[in-house]
């Protein structure tokens, strides 16, 4: 039987998925609950196999190999396993530069479970 990990979300990324889910409301209330439960689906998912996503290409450009990427076009999940949890650090859209953001968010956040 497989290893089942707790995801947790760090409130940065919280943030950012509120963020996401608001501007898409603007437009298409409908589609961002769609989002919503496709960023929230595939982050549970992480709870039996976290090692399946890839290794963060910015981060380890720089030497920092523990943060791994879900990618849910156009948004890249962040996160890295910590003992028995998968700490969820960010949700990011794919389509900017992110590898100041990433090396300035990834040191700190407050932790809680996303229900």
């Amino acid at each position: 039987m497989k290893r089942a990990y707790r995801v947790i979300w760090a409130a940065a990324a919280y943030d950012d998925l509120l963020g996401i889910i608001e501007y898409i409301a603007r437009d298409s209330p409908a589609n961002a609950g769609k989002v919503l439960k496709t960023i929230k689906n595939r982050a549970a998912t992480l709870h039996l196999s976290p090692q399946r996503g890839r290794l963060v290409p910015e981060l380890q450009e720089q030497g920092i190999a523990q943060y791994r990427e879900l990618v849910i076009a156009p948004w890249r999940l962040i996160y890295r396993i910590a003992d028995d949890s998968v700490l969820v650090l960010s949700v990011l859209d794919g389509r900017r530069n992110v590898e100041d953001l990433l090396l300035a968010r990834l040191t700190t956040g407050t932790l809680y479970v996303l229900a």
